[in-house]
């Protein structure tokens, strides 16, 4: 398997946990091995250094140099229009949909439960259906 994420200043990183968990922010720069400076100016991330343990790679990567302020930040960051292209990744999709089933109420899990039910009632009738289509030919 070949790596395609590198650490790099000016990758864009989502928080997995502590207390900025779900935030998106870009590494600035390099510490050591184990942390980076990050800043999130868009996301309210302010300028602080971070474990890399705590950081998922995304593959983003704006264009900032080394040690750069949070204003020439933030003016990448919306010039590579990062939010948007976030959005739109199944990876956010993905998160969404399981924040949205986490906070569903038991009448709403009831609800999904027999849509499925019909759902799959339905399809069960349409394959029967071919099926005795294709036993008649």
């Amino acid at each position: 398997m070949v790596f395609k994420r590198f650490v790099e200043i000016g990758r864009v990183a989502y928080i997995s946990f502590g207390p900025h968990a779900g935030k998106l922010v870009a590494i600035v720069d390099v510490i050591d091995q184990n942390r980076a400076l990050v800043d999130g100016p868009c996301t309210g991330v302010k300028r602080q250094a971070m474990p890399f343990k705590c950081m998922q790679l995304t593959d983003y990567v704006i264009k900032v140099p080394h040690s750069a302020r949070q204003k020439f930040v933030r003016r990448a960051w919306e010039k590579a229009q990062v939010n948007e292209k976030w959005a739109q990744s199944s990876w956010a999709k993905k998160i969404e949909a399981r924040q949205k089933r986490a906070k569903m109420s038991d009448f709403d899990r009831y609800k999904v439960m027999k849509a499925k039910r019909m759902r799959n009632k339905i399809i069960k009738h349409e394959v029967k259906k071919l099926q005795k289509e294709a036993a008649k030919k």
